[in-house]
């Protein structure tokens, strides 16, 4: 009697490498995508690290904390985890890694298998994404280690903007100077918003080439993009993720010459600066909070500080929704995501109040309510649709890689 054939391999285990953490999620794709693990390791190279660990198929959780040395040491006990659940990284089944890098660059146009070559380039862009690249190199080095017989791809957060035009992509400073040191607009949150792009062109019933859609992807790191027929035009970030919208903690859009005078009258050095700008500024730097349902709630309280912060917040969100109605001519839907577009109600109210004569209006009924899944929030007659789109990353990472790598290595 032969042995029964090994099963197919159609597991995909998604990574997300930071400077102290790792987040991952084990996902089946022979459905379309089924989790079967999400996970979190955090406060890496801390005494008090911390992983916890949902068997999404049986529901059970597990939580460890203790010390987790490094990125080496958080795999491997993640590794172990899976085991537990019948699911670990020898298994079978398990396709490919699918790992998520910030900074591709220019040469990174689409997911690609990771091999010595595509590790210099990505080792290459550090200076232009030094607080992403290397956390996200450390990650792909330790799992090749786990399983160097694994395919590994990489996805790249600015993957998706690489098609603006020049026009869009381009500062207006010396040519040479700016080729020299690769300086453009590289834009970010790539994967989240060429998701929703397409979730929300299926939510209208619409194919996704048909399609003009401004994402308003709002989280800690906030990010807004004109995306016409599936292809991102202009994005908010640009060479870092530090221009574009009032963040958390990043400032957003900023005249270049405040940094020259925090050098020279505040005698500033520029890690200060650096640190200025990306974290305590934004929302924590002008109120003191960067969690948005605390600022509603001091707001509530009669707090002007926190009621000045959000007036800022909203100015710049409606400045750049108005300034992608310019750029896209036809806007068929606006679609907020990531935390605060999903759960601020507030804050979508007001980013469109006011904009009637864009065709944008919010159903006060439709907006207050709470749900997981993609939802329009605009009245029936609304001219342009306004849509709540749960974002899935992790999804995105695991579907492009399985796209890329399939069963090749069955």
């Amino acid at each position: 009697m032969s042995p029964a054939p090994a099963p197919a391999p159609t597991r995909v285990l998604v990574l997300n490498s930071g400077s102290s953490s790792v987040k991952y999620q084990l996902l089946d794709m022979a459905d379309g995508s089924s989790r079967l693990a999400v996970g979190l390791v955090e406060r890496i190279g801390e005494v008090t690290s911390r992983l916890k660990h949902t068997c999404v198929t049986t529901g059970a959780v597990r939580e460890f904390t203790g010390p987790i040395p490094d990125h080496a040491a958080a795999l491997k006990a993640v590794a172990e985890e899976l085991s537990k659940d019948g699911v670990g990284l020898d298994s079978p089944e398990l396709a490919a890694i699918g790992h998520r890098v910030v900074h591709g660059g220019l040469v990174f146009t689409e997911p690609t298998v990771i091999d010595d070559a595509v590790l210099a380039e990505i080792e290459r862009l550090v200076p232009v994404a030094p607080l992403h690249n290397p956390a996200n190199l450390v990650g792909i080095r330790t799992a090749m280690a786990l399983r160097p017989d694994l395919p590994q791809v990489a996805v790249f957060d600015t993957a998706f903007h690489t098609t603006m035009p020049e026009s869009a992509a381009r500062y207006a400073i010396d040519v040479a100077t700016a080729d020299a040191y690769r300086i453009r607009r590289y834009g970010f949150h790539g994967t989240s918003h060429a998701y929703v792009s397409r979730a929300t062109a299926k939510l209208l019933g619409k194919a996704l080439e048909d399609v003009n859609v401004i994402v308003l992807h709002l989280g800690n790191g906030a990010s807004a993009s004109a995306v016409r027929g599936g292809r991102c035009v202009d994005t908010s970030m640009g060479l870092t993720p530090l221009e574009g919208l009032v963040m958390g903690t990043r400032s957003g859009d900023l005249d270049p010459a405040v940094i020259f005078h925090l050098m020279r009258v505040g005698e500033m050095s520029t890690d200060e600066i650096d640190t200025l700008l990306n974290k305590k500024s934004g929302l924590i730097g002008l109120c003191g909070d960067n969690d948005m349902r605390e600022i509603r709630r001091r707001i509530d309280e009669g707090d002007e500080q926190a009621e000045l912060a959000f007036d800022i917040y909203i100015h710049r969100l409606k400045k750049y929704i108005g300034a992608y109605c310019a750029v896209l001519g036809r806007v068929d839907a606006i679609a907020f995501t990531a935390g605060v577009g999903e759960n601020a109600s507030a804050v979508r109210e007001a980013a469109v109040a006011g904009l009637e004569l864009l065709g944008l209006e919010v159903d006060g009924a439709l907006n207050a309510v709470r749900s997981e899944e993609p939802r329009l929030i605009s009245p029936a007659s609304g001219r342009v649709a306004v849509a709540v789109v749960p974002t899935d990353e992790e999804w995105e990472i695991a579907a492009q890689t399985y796209a890329l790598v399939g069963n090749s290595n069955a």
